[in-house]
């Protein structure tokens, strides 16, 4: 199994010994960048932030440990995120 198989269907920020998704809560796919195809649990998170779109922190971006993969929604129907680039 490659890296990119082995990360298809996990949950970021998910425990390494249970990374799938859960019952009852609400994903979004990553899509491009370092974070491509995990999901993000966007359960509970306002509509303006999911408008708005997420920073999430990742060692393996650009900006090495402390930086964040930007990810914004994909059309209107906000199931998928396409990242947007790295900041510091």
């Amino acid at each position: 199994m490659d890296e990119l198989e082995f990360m298809r269907g996990r949950v970021y920020g998910a425990d390494n010994d249970d990374p799938g998704p859960r019952d009852g809560r609400s994903y979004v796919e990553l899509a491009g960048g370092p974070l491509d195809g995990l999901l993000l649990d966007v359960t509970g998170r306002s509509e303006r932030d999911l408008r708005d779109g997420v920073g999430l922190r990742t060692e393996i971006g650009r900006y090495g440990p402390g930086g964040r993969a930007v990810y914004v929604p994909r059309g209107t129907d906000g199931r998928v995120y396409d990242w947007l680039g790295d900041i510091p």
